[in-house]
């Protein structure tokens, strides 16, 4: 007889906290009572909440709900560094870099090429833009993205 037991795979949650802080906010409820939403023949969309409760709702009417609550929505610090995580990815990959360990409190980090040092990018919490600056202490370079401020620090070669 064999005794193996089989651990059982997590399934990934397909509400992001920031899904749950929206619905919450259109039910009325603290948002970590949604359990989960579904669409129902196109029409309906329902809410379940981890007590077991069920609300109704016209998919125009919320999907419309959503949208406003969007946004008014402040995004938190980890709904930030989430997103600026992915674009910093995106960036990196693009121009042939990657990145050392992320200091998440002020979302900055190393950035390298071909185990070169090539700058330090970050955020700023002050202007609420993503900055680069060539070496550890000197003056920040803003940009509207980290793939502009990390543009600032790749060298273009000159053409001929």
């Amino acid at each position: 007889m064999n005794n193996t037991t089989v651990a059982p795979i997590p399934v990934q949650d397909p509400l992001t906290s920031r899904d749950r802080r929206i619905i919450s906010e259109i039910v009325g409820s603290e948002s970590e009572n949604i359990r989960t939403i579904w669409i129902e023949a196109g029409i309906t969309v329902w809410v379940q909440f981890v007590d077991g409760g069920r609300l109704a709702f016209d998919r125009n009417w919320f999907a419309k709900r959503v949208q406003q609550v969007k946004a008014t929505l402040e995004e938190t610090l980890r709904e930030r560094n989430d997103r600026l995580a992915v674009e910093l990815e995106q960036a990196c990959a693009k121009l042939g870099l990657y990145h050392g360990q992320i200091d998440w409190l002020s979302f900055s980090t190393k950035l390298y090429q071909e185990a070169q040092l090539v700058g330090f990018v970050g955020y700023s919490l002050e202007n609420g833009l993503p900055y680069s600056r060539p070496h550890q202490y000197g003056p920040n370079r803003f940009a509207q993205s980290l793939e502009g401020v990390i543009a600032l620090l790749v060298k273009k070669p000159v053409a001929a």
